[in-house]
Protein backbone atom coordinates (compact mmCIF):
# COMPACT_ATOMS: atom_id res chain seq x y z
CA UNK A 1 0.00 0.00 0.00
CA UNK A 2 1.26 3.47 -1.10
CA UNK A 3 -0.82 5.50 1.61
CA UNK A 4 -0.62 3.89 4.97
CA UNK A 5 -2.18 5.94 7.89
CA UNK A 6 -2.76 8.69 5.87
CA UNK A 7 -5.60 10.95 6.00
CA UNK A 8 -7.36 12.51 3.22
CA UNK A 9 -9.94 14.89 2.83
CA UNK A 10 -11.46 14.44 -0.71
CA UNK A 11 -14.31 17.36 -1.84
CA UNK A 12 -16.39 16.74 -3.97
CA UNK A 13 -16.09 12.81 -3.60
CA UNK A 14 -19.66 11.64 -4.09
CA UNK A 15 -19.38 11.24 -7.87
CA UNK A 16 -16.85 11.25 -11.03
CA UNK A 17 -12.99 12.05 -9.96
CA UNK A 18 -13.71 12.66 -6.50
CA UNK A 19 -15.35 9.35 -6.06
CA UNK A 20 -12.63 7.66 -7.75
CA UNK A 21 -9.63 9.40 -5.82
CA UNK A 22 -11.34 8.51 -2.50
CA UNK A 23 -12.15 4.97 -3.29
CA UNK A 24 -8.57 4.19 -4.46
CA UNK A 25 -6.90 6.48 -1.75
CA UNK A 26 -8.86 4.00 0.82
CA UNK A 27 -7.17 0.50 -0.99
CA UNK A 28 -4.06 2.08 -0.90
CA UNK A 29 -4.63 2.28 3.17
CA UNK A 30 -5.19 5.69 3.78
CA UNK A 31 -8.39 6.83 5.79
CA UNK A 32 -10.84 9.16 4.19
CA UNK A 33 -13.11 11.88 4.66
CA UNK A 34 -15.73 11.84 2.05
CA UNK A 35 -17.46 15.56 1.14
CA UNK A 36 -20.14 16.56 -0.84
CA UNK A 37 -22.82 18.74 -1.07
CA UNK A 38 -24.87 15.71 -2.37
CA UNK A 39 -25.57 13.85 0.44
CA UNK A 40 -26.95 10.66 -1.01
CA UNK A 41 -24.02 9.92 -3.15
CA UNK A 42 -21.46 11.44 -0.50
CA UNK A 43 -22.95 8.66 1.86
CA UNK A 44 -23.45 5.84 -0.51
CA UNK A 45 -19.39 6.02 -1.44
CA UNK A 46 -18.37 6.09 2.07
CA UNK A 47 -20.66 3.26 3.05
CA UNK A 48 -19.53 1.28 -0.05
CA UNK A 49 -15.83 2.34 1.03
CA UNK A 50 -16.25 0.82 3.97
CA UNK A 51 -14.49 1.22 7.68
CA UNK A 52 -11.72 3.91 6.16
CA UNK A 53 -14.54 6.38 4.88
CA UNK A 54 -16.22 8.83 6.78
CA UNK A 55 -18.72 11.43 5.04
CA UNK A 56 -19.63 14.38 5.45
CA UNK A 57 -21.55 16.96 3.97
CA UNK A 58 -20.92 20.43 2.45
CA UNK A 59 -20.66 23.70 0.46
CA UNK A 60 -17.07 24.51 -0.57
CA UNK A 61 -17.93 27.84 -1.11
CA UNK A 62 -18.92 28.32 2.89
CA UNK A 63 -16.49 29.10 5.36
CA UNK A 64 -18.12 27.34 8.28
CA UNK A 65 -18.43 24.29 6.31
CA UNK A 66 -15.42 23.62 5.29
CA UNK A 67 -14.19 24.44 8.65
CA UNK A 68 -16.21 21.59 9.97
CA UNK A 69 -14.95 19.05 7.97
CA UNK A 70 -11.22 20.22 8.69
CA UNK A 71 -12.79 19.65 12.13
CA UNK A 72 -14.64 16.47 11.45
CA UNK A 73 -11.35 15.01 10.30
CA UNK A 74 -9.38 15.48 12.90
CA UNK A 75 -12.00 14.33 15.65
CA UNK A 76 -12.87 11.46 13.29
CA UNK A 77 -9.14 10.11 12.29
CA UNK A 78 -6.99 11.89 14.57
CA UNK A 79 -5.08 14.65 12.32
CA UNK A 80 -5.04 15.77 8.59
CA UNK A 81 -2.31 15.08 6.31
CA UNK A 82 -3.63 15.60 2.68
CA UNK A 83 -6.45 17.78 0.93
CA UNK A 84 -7.88 17.30 -2.54
CA UNK A 85 -9.47 19.75 -3.64
CA UNK A 86 -11.89 18.03 -6.80
CA UNK A 87 -14.80 20.15 -6.31
CA UNK A 88 -15.27 22.14 -8.81
CA UNK A 89 -18.57 23.29 -11.44
CA UNK A 90 -18.67 24.56 -14.75
CA UNK A 91 -20.83 26.81 -17.12
CA UNK A 92 -22.78 25.23 -20.27
CA UNK A 93 -20.67 25.37 -23.53
CA UNK A 94 -21.90 28.30 -24.76
CA UNK A 95 -20.92 32.00 -25.82
CA UNK A 96 -19.19 33.52 -22.90
CA UNK A 97 -21.61 36.49 -22.97
CA UNK A 98 -24.51 33.99 -22.04
CA UNK A 99 -23.41 33.44 -19.01
CA UNK A 100 -25.10 34.86 -15.98
CA UNK A 101 -23.11 36.56 -13.23
CA UNK A 102 -24.89 34.14 -11.05
CA UNK A 103 -22.97 31.06 -12.89
CA UNK A 104 -19.75 32.96 -13.13
CA UNK A 105 -19.60 33.61 -9.19
CA UNK A 106 -20.90 29.99 -8.22
CA UNK A 107 -17.91 28.82 -10.71
CA UNK A 108 -15.53 31.12 -9.14
CA UNK A 109 -16.73 30.28 -6.23
CA UNK A 110 -16.45 26.59 -6.06
CA UNK A 111 -13.36 26.54 -8.29
CA UNK A 112 -11.44 29.06 -6.41
CA UNK A 113 -12.60 30.22 -3.19
CA UNK A 114 -12.39 26.59 -2.07
CA UNK A 115 -8.87 26.45 -2.05
CA UNK A 116 -8.43 29.73 -0.17
CA UNK A 117 -10.74 28.74 2.65
CA UNK A 118 -9.51 25.04 2.78
CA UNK A 119 -6.03 26.49 3.13
CA UNK A 120 -7.83 29.02 5.95
CA UNK A 121 -8.43 25.95 7.85
CA UNK A 122 -6.40 23.23 7.23
CA UNK A 123 -2.80 24.89 6.84
CA UNK A 124 -2.27 25.67 10.81
CA UNK A 125 -3.04 21.82 11.64
CA UNK A 126 -0.63 21.47 8.79
CA UNK A 127 2.01 23.57 10.02
CA UNK A 128 1.82 22.75 13.50
CA UNK A 129 3.69 19.10 12.20
CA UNK A 130 5.58 20.36 9.55
CA UNK A 131 4.28 18.40 6.86
CA UNK A 132 1.25 18.16 4.53
CA UNK A 133 0.10 17.48 1.07
CA UNK A 134 -2.66 19.74 -1.24
CA UNK A 135 -3.54 18.68 -4.46
CA UNK A 136 -5.59 20.66 -6.77
CA UNK A 137 -7.92 19.23 -9.35
CA UNK A 138 -8.22 21.89 -12.03
CA UNK A 139 -8.45 21.13 -15.78
CA UNK A 140 -6.62 21.31 -19.44
CA UNK A 141 -8.96 23.81 -19.50
CA UNK A 142 -6.88 26.05 -17.94
CA UNK A 143 -3.91 25.92 -19.84
CA UNK A 144 -4.91 24.98 -23.07
CA UNK A 145 -8.67 27.20 -23.24
CA UNK A 146 -10.80 26.66 -26.08
CA UNK A 147 -14.70 28.91 -26.94
CA UNK A 148 -17.43 27.99 -25.26
CA UNK A 149 -16.33 27.58 -21.81
CA UNK A 150 -14.36 30.81 -21.05
CA UNK A 151 -15.26 31.56 -17.46
CA UNK A 152 -14.81 28.20 -16.64
CA UNK A 153 -11.09 27.84 -18.16
CA UNK A 154 -10.53 30.87 -16.36
CA UNK A 155 -11.56 29.74 -12.98
CA UNK A 156 -9.10 26.44 -13.83
CA UNK A 157 -6.34 29.00 -14.37
CA UNK A 158 -6.90 31.07 -11.48
CA UNK A 159 -6.93 27.77 -9.77
CA UNK A 160 -3.83 26.64 -11.44
CA UNK A 161 -1.73 29.82 -10.42
CA UNK A 162 -3.21 30.19 -6.89
CA UNK A 163 -1.46 26.42 -6.13
CA UNK A 164 1.95 27.38 -7.31
CA UNK A 165 1.36 30.12 -5.57
CA UNK A 166 0.39 27.95 -2.55
CA UNK A 167 3.46 25.30 -3.15
CA UNK A 168 6.08 28.69 -2.93
CA UNK A 169 4.65 30.18 -0.04
CA UNK A 170 4.36 26.73 1.96
CA UNK A 171 7.54 24.89 0.86
CA UNK A 172 9.19 26.04 4.08
CA UNK A 173 6.44 24.45 6.16
CA UNK A 174 6.97 21.44 4.24
CA UNK A 175 3.48 21.48 2.92
CA UNK A 176 3.26 20.53 -0.88
CA UNK A 177 0.57 21.55 -3.45
CA UNK A 178 0.34 20.03 -6.76
CA UNK A 179 -1.95 20.35 -9.50
CA UNK A 180 -3.57 17.23 -11.78
CA UNK A 181 -5.10 18.98 -14.93
CA UNK A 182 -7.32 16.31 -16.48
CA UNK A 183 -8.72 16.36 -19.89
CA UNK A 184 -12.63 16.06 -20.47
CA UNK A 185 -13.86 12.75 -18.71
CA UNK A 186 -16.66 10.22 -18.16
CA UNK A 187 -18.02 12.75 -15.53
CA UNK A 188 -21.49 13.98 -14.67
CA UNK A 189 -20.23 17.60 -16.20
CA UNK A 190 -19.09 16.07 -19.67
CA UNK A 191 -22.38 17.00 -21.16
CA UNK A 192 -22.09 20.70 -20.31
CA UNK A 193 -18.42 20.68 -21.73
CA UNK A 194 -19.38 19.81 -24.64
CA UNK A 195 -23.13 21.49 -24.78
CA UNK A 196 -24.96 18.41 -25.63
CA UNK A 197 -23.61 14.24 -25.16
CA UNK A 198 -24.56 12.94 -28.70
CA UNK A 199 -22.39 10.28 -29.97
CA UNK A 200 -21.08 13.00 -32.65
CA UNK A 201 -20.19 15.63 -29.72
CA UNK A 202 -18.33 12.91 -28.16
CA UNK A 203 -16.33 11.94 -30.98
CA UNK A 204 -15.60 15.49 -31.69
CA UNK A 205 -14.19 15.93 -27.87
CA UNK A 206 -12.28 12.52 -28.43
CA UNK A 207 -10.51 13.29 -31.81
CA UNK A 208 -8.76 16.05 -29.94
CA UNK A 209 -7.08 13.57 -28.17
CA UNK A 210 -4.15 11.93 -29.16
CA UNK A 211 -4.38 8.16 -27.35
CA UNK A 212 -8.41 8.25 -28.42
CA UNK A 213 -10.03 8.65 -25.41
CA UNK A 214 -11.76 10.57 -23.19
CA UNK A 215 -10.14 10.31 -19.33
CA UNK A 216 -11.03 7.95 -16.43
CA UNK A 217 -11.75 8.54 -12.94
CA UNK A 218 -8.91 6.04 -12.41
CA UNK A 219 -7.33 7.92 -13.96
CA UNK A 220 -7.23 10.95 -12.13
CA UNK A 221 -6.84 8.73 -8.51
CA UNK A 222 -3.53 7.08 -10.25
CA UNK A 223 -2.11 10.35 -10.37
CA UNK A 224 -3.77 11.57 -6.82
CA UNK A 225 -2.10 8.63 -5.26
CA UNK A 226 1.48 9.56 -6.72
CA UNK A 227 1.02 13.19 -5.45
CA UNK A 228 -0.45 12.29 -1.84
CA UNK A 229 2.08 10.26 -1.52
CA UNK A 230 5.80 10.12 -0.09
CA UNK A 231 7.09 9.05 -3.82
CA UNK A 232 6.70 12.77 -4.35
CA UNK A 233 8.28 14.33 -1.21
CA UNK A 234 10.49 16.41 -3.50
CA UNK A 235 7.57 17.34 -5.68
CA UNK A 236 6.33 20.77 -5.33
CA UNK A 237 4.29 23.24 -7.38
CA UNK A 238 4.36 20.80 -10.30
CA UNK A 239 1.16 20.74 -12.83
CA UNK A 240 0.53 17.18 -14.45
CA UNK A 241 -1.12 16.71 -17.13
CA UNK A 242 -3.52 13.47 -17.59
CA UNK A 243 -4.95 14.15 -20.53
CA UNK A 244 -3.86 11.26 -23.34
CA UNK A 245 -1.53 14.38 -24.90
CA UNK A 246 -4.34 16.44 -25.38
CA UNK A 247 -1.89 19.43 -24.18
CA UNK A 248 0.90 18.58 -26.37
Amino acid sequence: MRLPNKIAIVTGAGSGFGKGIAERFAAEGAKVVVNDIDAVNGERVARDIGANARFIVGDVTKDANVKRMVDFALAEFGGLDVVVNNAGTTHRNQPMLDVTEEQFDRIYAVNVKSLFLTAKHAVPHMRTKRNGVFITIASTAGVRPRPGLTWYNGSKGAAIVTSRSMAAELAKDNIRVNVINPVAGETAMLAQFMGEDTPEKRAQFVASIPLGRLSQPSDIATAAVFFASDESSFITGACLEVDGGRCV
